[in-house]
């Protein structure tokens, strides 16, 4: 191994493969550095991808994406312990190129993208830790130390793609506010099925997938639940606020447990086998919750910089991660080229990102991660809407249907839920997603 890069890029998921593949193609030595035996042998991933951001970086990406199914329903169930109410969206264009959503195991998606990025020419060294930023006499940073002896590497640009919890991020002063009430903990099961099994139970062909995202479900604390469809298994888990949980009496998995007892989600899991079982802090403060992007000689991208996008109707990661990550590797280029690796010469990263999706939709949702983890939408909004439905298709003649302004009056009082708070969630949401 070479002691001495343009670019050492630390960690090699999604984000920091990306960020190695675009400054490589560049003509630039690239040192790609992964902690685990291999990319992706340490992830845990709920699971579903939105490859799209592929087409720039690797176009026909489809033709060998590591792909378990491809999404072609979406399904968001609001709930109570008792009832559901689910607005399930399907599309066959979703199942055709360029596809849409995917689910994929980040043990074969992980080392396919960082062999793209070892095609074009940078250097993968696994099994080793990135344990400290190298510092120039002005304080820049000029590379990262290793936990390998003599394992000093140094660049002229690093990129800090070493997940939520960032040790480079965190060393280089870059977050403001890093507090639990930024992260949630996603803990999921994968229960193993025989294929044919699973396309009956959920209506699939061939690679045909569903996404089940749900609120409602996490037995009081703020979060939600999701279940995805793989090939031969199906991933069901929770994503709950670290602070809640740190003060209930809960574990994760007695939360998931009770995601696979609802009676919406009980006949679609019984009888699947335990294959495994994992948890991860994810970054989910959103917009305003990040940290700074650039410092002199680094950039942060992916997890690492609170590029997770939970917006309650969105829910997505790794294609953020994708974005930033070859938004990162270009600005290490042309700052390279240009002789200037200062925070100034690097500032076209934050350009380049405003000018994408990545900062612009989570600019646009800011309020989001605020508004679908409040009480209101987590505990009294299920109940209502569950409330509404039930009577609305409820026949009990001999009396006359209800209308709905008698329902929604009736279930607001129930659910406690008056007309001020309602009218500013709506604003929110209006100003959210509209």
């Amino acid at each position: 191994m070479a002691e001495s890069f343009d670019v050492v890029v630390v960690g090699a998921g999604p984000a920091g493969s990306a960020a190695a593949l675009a400054a490589a193609r560049g003509g630039r030595s690239v040192c790609l550095l992964e902690r685990g035996p291999f990319p992706g042998s340490k992830n845990m991933y709920g699971g579903v991808t939105y490859p799209a951001v592929l087409n720039e970086l690797l176009p026909g990406w489809w033709e060998e994406f590591p792909v378990q199914r491809w999404i072609t329903r979406r399904s968001t169930m609001v709930a109570t312990p008792s009832q559901s109410v689910t607005v399930d969206v399907q599309a066959e264009e979703w199942g055709v190129p360029p596809y849409n959503g995917a689910t994929t195991f980040r043990s074969e998606l992980d080392p396919w993208l960082a062999q793209k990025a070892v095609d074009a020419g940078a250097v993968l060294v696994t099994s080793t830790t990135a344990t400290a930023l190298l510092r120039g006499p002005g304080g820049s940073v000029v590379g990262v130390r290793t936990d390998r002896p003599d394992g000093d590497i140094s660049a002229r640009v690093v990129i800090a793609c070493d997940g939520v919890n960032s040790l480079l991020a965190k060393e280089a002063g870059l977050y403001e506010d890093f507090s639990p009430k930024h992260f949630t903990l996603g803990a999921k099961e994968v229960l193993a099925f025989d294929k044919e099994e699973i396309d009956r139970r959920f209506g699939l062909m061939d690679r045909q997938g569903v996404d089940i995202e749900m609120i409602g479900v996490t037995q009081g604390l703020a979060g939600g639940g999701f279940l995805y469809t793989n090939l031969e298994s199906v991933a069901v888990g929770v994503v709950v606020a670290v602070e809640a949980l740190g003060a209930a009496t809960l574990r994760p998995e007695a939360l998931i447990d009770g995601v696979k007892s609802h009676p919406a989600i009980a006949p679609l899991l019984r009888g699947g086998e335990l294959v495994e079982y994992s948890a991860h802090l994810i970054p989910e403060g959103g917009y305003d919750a990040m940290p700074e992007l650039v410092a002199d000689g680094l950039l942060v991208a992916g997890d690492a910089g609170g590029f997770c996008l939970a917006a309650g109707l969105f829910l997505e990661g790794v294609n953020f991660a994708i974005g930033s990550g070859h938004a990162a590797g270009e600005t290490a280029l042309e700052a390279i080229a240009r002789g200037d690796t200062t925070k100034r010469g690097l500032s076209g990263y934050e350009r380049r990102m405003r000018d994408s999706f990545v900062l612009a939709d989570h600019k646009k949702m800011r309020r989001a991660p605020h508004l679908v983890l409040s009480e209101r939408v987590q505990h009294r909004y299920p109940a209502l809407i569950c409330g509404i439905a039930q009577d609305l298709f409820t026949v009990a003649n001999p009396a006359p249907k209800p209308g709905l302004a008698r329902l929604l009056r009736t279930h607001r009082r129930r659910a406690k839920v008056g007309y001020g708070g309602l009218a500013r969630d709506g604003v929110t949401t209006w100003r959210t997603f509209g």
